[in-house]
């Protein structure tokens, strides 16, 4: 009786309709919400695997920066034992240029007593040579005997041996220190030298430090981008996560309430009580999502939200339906609440609604619609929309 009824309805609307264009029923998606979890899942994993390589590179970025830090404390061991071998020359330079100046000091008077010496000595000769005579004769004179004579004569000889041997010490002793002296200043041209390699390679290891801080601050920064990119790939997963979540959600409530459909009976387009303002909200929603549509598609789709209010798988009421969470995209995406404060909709739609709250429909007991993708059947495709 409540097929007869519809049916009956039909035929005086499409009596009173003019230029009604007839649909067309071929293959399309059926599943509109299993196909977009199933955009979903890809689009999760592709975040899942986006996410890991941003880690990956993350851990990567502190991996060289560790191995950068390992590598500066090591340049600064390097560096803290050079600057203790120059410490350890300059004090060894430091003593050496005392030792080379007590030495130095030792030979002004070495070479001083040798001077003194060579002189006093010249001295004598020249006193015994010159005066030979005399002094001889005064010997010879003064003597007591021939023993005092002799004793005398031999005191000469050795005076002037002891000269000669005192010279030669002193000789000798000045060229030790002169030689000693040339080895100090030869020991202290090689600490200057060992320096002077110390302080170069001081340099070229503070440069490499130098070298290795810049790199370890490139890294650092190279570190925090690639964190935030990490923090965006993860927080781009996390929702396409919750995006998955809610959509099988969804699916399972729409499959819940197309058994749910199945099962239960569905009132008569005749026992609807329709509210004043209905007409005008089916007609908004109808342009949010069949604007562009051929005239009969835009009658389908204010059929599915009629076939709802009838269905006692869905609310009781037009604004209901309309608003149920997570139903149709204008009203959750706020299209629907713009366009019903700024009166948006056409002459095309307010006759779809008519046709629709009238209880004709072209898609039978349709609940769900969306846009056709090819290979997926569906019971109705109508323009661009597909029906089930």
């Amino acid at each position: 009786m409540f097929r007869l009824r519809r049916l009956f309805a039909a035929i005086i609307v499409a009596c009173i309709l003019i230029g009604t264009i007839p649909y067309a029923k071929t293959t399309a998606h059926a599943a509109t919400t299993k196909e977009k979890l199933d955009e979903a899942k890809k689009q999760e994993e592709e975040a899942r695997k986006q996410a890991e390589q941003a880690q990956k590179d993350v851990d990567n970025l502190n991996v060289r920066k560790n191995s950068l830090n390992k590598e500066l404390a090591n340049f600064k061991e390097q560096l803290q034992a050079i600057f203790d071998r120059i410490a350890e020359l300059d004090g060894q330079i430091e003593a050496k240029e005392k030792e080379i100046s007590e030495t130095e000091a030792e030979l002004a008077t070495a070479r001083e007593t040798e001077a003194d010496q060579y002189e006093s000595m010249k001295q004598r000769i020249r006193f015994m040579y010159k005066d030979s005579g005399t002094l001889y004769l005064d010997i010879i004179f003064h003597a007591k005997n021939f023993s005092d004579l002799i004793t005398s004569s031999r005191y000469m000889e050795s005076l002037a041996v002891y000269d000669r041997q005192k010279f030669d010490e002193y000789q000798a002793t000045r060229i030790a220190i002169e030689e000693l002296d040339a080895k100090l200043v030869s020991e202290k041209l090689e600490l200057d030298g060992l320096r002077a390699e110390a302080e170069t390679e001081k340099e070229g290891v503070m440069t490499v430090i130098e070298n290795t801080n810049t790199k370890i601050s490139e890294y650092t920064d190279l570190i925090a981008d690639a964190e935030e990119e990490f923090a965006r790939k993860e927080k781009e997963h996390q929702e396409a996560q919750n995006s998955v979540a809610a959509l099988k959600k969804q699916l399972e409530e729409e499959e819940r309430l197309a058994r749910l459909a199945a099962r239960l009976a569905w009132r008569s387009i005749d026992e609807i009580t329709f509210d004043p303002a209905d007409r005008y909200r089916l007609a908004i929603l109808i342009y949010c999502e069949a604007g562009g549509e051929p005239y009969e598609g835009q009658v389908a789709v204010g059929a599915v939200v009629i076939n709802r209010v009838l269905s006692g798988a869905f609310p009781n009421t037009v604004e209901e339906v309309i608003r149920q969470p997570y139903q149709f995209s204008p009203v959750l995406s706020g299209r629907y609440d713009k366009y019903y404060q700024m009166g948006k909709t056409t002459t095309s739609c307010y006759k779809a609604a008519d046709a629709a709250m009238s209880g004709y429909t072209n898609v039978e007991n349709c609940l769900f619609f969306r846009t056709p993708i090819e290979g997926y059947p569906a019971r109705y495709q109508i323009g661009n929309h597909v029906f089930k």
